[in-house]
């Protein structure tokens, strides 16, 4: 186990989550048609995985909290879910078998994100999709979030297990490209226009 596994806490529910009202949908939507191969990095209790196969896809699961992945088997025995730390180079069985990587609200926790767009690398191949989700943070949100008083709700420091990294339309849109992929389009999700709750980005493996 490593130390990133023990700093989080147990899964203590299966099904979905609060956001998974507008987030679900805004995925499926940026899924391409047919029936893709699709690995969902990072998926928790593997509520959005099931999703991902009802909707027709072929899709594995990973995610390094036993407890989620215990908790996604018993939920949906027939969907593929493989405990895996995303610090880790991907195993020989999951490298260049996909055509599509899913992770949806992960990158915001991860100390080193450009870690997620290599495992995403390993898992492509030579060509694919990434579509990651993560919170927006733009002008008008982050001053909505300041003139109505909810700075420390927002970015509070003594929650534990939350969101350290804050991206933006331009910063995810660098970070991709920095990591040698090409952004196709990035769309809003959740709220009203200006202040959505999350950003969905779908973006292009460049050749090596």
């Amino acid at each position: 186990m490593s130390a990133e596994e023990t700093s989080y806490p147990e899964w203590v529910f299966s099904g979905e989550a609060e956001n998974h009202h507008y987030l679900v949908p805004a995925v499926l939507r940026a899924l391409p048609a047919g029936r893709v191969r699709v690995l969902d990095l990072g998926c928790g209790n593997g509520a959005l995985t099931a999703k991902i196969h009802h909707a027709g896809k072929d899709v594995t699961g990973i995610d390094f909290t036993p407890s989620g992945i215990e908790r996604a088997r018993q939920s949906n025995p027939g969907v593929d879910f493989v405990i895996h730390d995303l610090n880790e180079p991907l195993p020989e069985s999951l490298r260049g078998r996909f055509d599509v990587v899913v992770s949806a609200e992960v990158i915001e926790h991860l100390f080193l994100p450009r870690t997620l767009f290599t495992r995403c690398r390993e898992a492509l191949g030579e060509s694919g999709q990434a579509i990651i989700t993560t919170p927006l943070h733009g002008y008008w949100k982050n001053l909505a979030i300041v003139v109505t008083g909810k700075s420390d709700h927002h970015w509070n420091p003594l929650a534990d297990y939350g969101h350290i990294k804050f991206f933006s339309k331009k910063t995810l849109r660098e970070t991709a490209r920095e990591c040698g992929f090409e952004p196709a389009r990035v769309l809003g999700a959740g709220r009203v226009p200006l202040l959505r709750a999350t950003m969905v980005m779908t973006a292009n493996l460049l050749p090596r």
